[in-house]
């Protein structure tokens, strides 16, 4: 079925894959941004329709959604000032806009949502992230909407900000000092959850179900560290740093001006396992790609090589 899909979130990592992909299988694409500019390598794609509005302006949200058969939430931060429960950052982008999304799907008798929350999402959790992405799935439900929630373990992929970071930081540095090195990880490929995302669209049973995502290996932030310096060739020593210099590390990584590769909250979130609690459910119907995928981006693949074929495979 041809399904009138708006797609909150839409522009970033995991949004442009799975834009792409629900274009791939016929659907029509609404895509809110702040900035059409910002969204240009979408905006090729057939079906895809940008509107440049603030999706945190309700009214703005409503007329945005108007006419949709389903709505996808895409829309997270990893980094925010600190506060309590969480900052105002998170509170803004994790538990307020899912609240106002799903209240405008209600509103407009949408009754088809999909979020993305994060493994390890808990109202109670260690850290601000995981807090505010636990009370995201609250406010949600609150609403009465019988949404699809997902949670990813970190998602890799082309044009990711995980596995490049690492490959990035060896090819600048003789050595990494590393935070967290223990912490495990279940890495999900980004065109896998883009499917799970996809298929569930036109699968009543998820109605209403928590999903976790996740690929087929657990591996260490280390293992992970010394896979991206191997993958681009440029593989260095890693030093697995003791917790209190750790904090110290993420304290100054702050301070830094633009985006920080590291916070305290960072670390706050990796003292529990980003694991599956079992294998994924198979109404979802994906079978998880491994890591070794990722070798083709990391020495040299392009995302912009993706969208071309992705355009092709669309008919463009």
């Amino acid at each position: 079925m041809r399904y009138n899909v708006c797609v909150v979130g839409g522009t970033g990592f995991i949004g442009s894959h799975l834009v792409a992909r629900l274009v791939t299988m016929g659907h029509v694409v609404r895509l809110p941004t702040r900035r059409a500019e910002a969204a240009k390598a979408l905006a090729v794609l057939p079906g895809v329709e940008l509107v440049e509005c603030d999706v945190h302006d309700p009214r703005a949200l409503e007329r945005v959604i108007a006419g949709s058969d389903a709505v996808i939430n895409l829309v997270g931060i990893l980094h925010g000032e600190r506060g309590t429960p969480y900052g105002r950052a998170f509170a803004r982008a994790h538990v307020e806009l899912p609240r106002k999304i799903a209240q405008a799907c209600s509103d407009r008798g949408i009754a088809r949502l999909l979020h993305m929350s994060a493994l390890g999402a808990d109202s109670n959790g260690p850290s601000m992230y995981q807090r505010s992405k636990g009370d995201g799935e609250v406010a949600i439900r609150e609403t009465g909407i019988a949404a699809t929630i997902f949670r990813p373990s970190v998602v890799f992929g082309p044009g990711d900000h995980f596995l490049n970071t690492f490959a990035r930081l060896q090819r600048r540095l003789p050595i990494v000092p590393l935070a967290g090195a223990k912490a495990r990880f279940q890495p999900v490929y980004v065109m896998d959850v883009a499917q799970a995302f996809a298929n569930a669209l036109d699968n009543d049973v998820t109605v209403g179900k928590t999903y976790e995502l996740g690929g087929p290996d657990v591996y260490t932030l280390e293992e992970l560290v010394r896979f991206a310096g191997a993958a681009c060739g440029c593989g260095r020593p890693i030093l697995p740093l003791p917790d209190s210099t750790a904090r110290l590390q993420a304290a100054i990584f702050e301070k830094l001006p633009g985006e920080p590769i590291l916070t305290r909250d960072n670390l706050d979130s990796m003292t529990v396992d980003n694991v599956m609690t079992g294998p994924l459910a198979p109404e979802l119907g994906v079978v998880p790609n491994g890591l070794e995928i990722a070798v083709d981006y990391l020495n040299g693949g392009h995302w912009e090589k993706r969208m071309s074929d992705y355009r092709r495979f669309a008919g463009r």
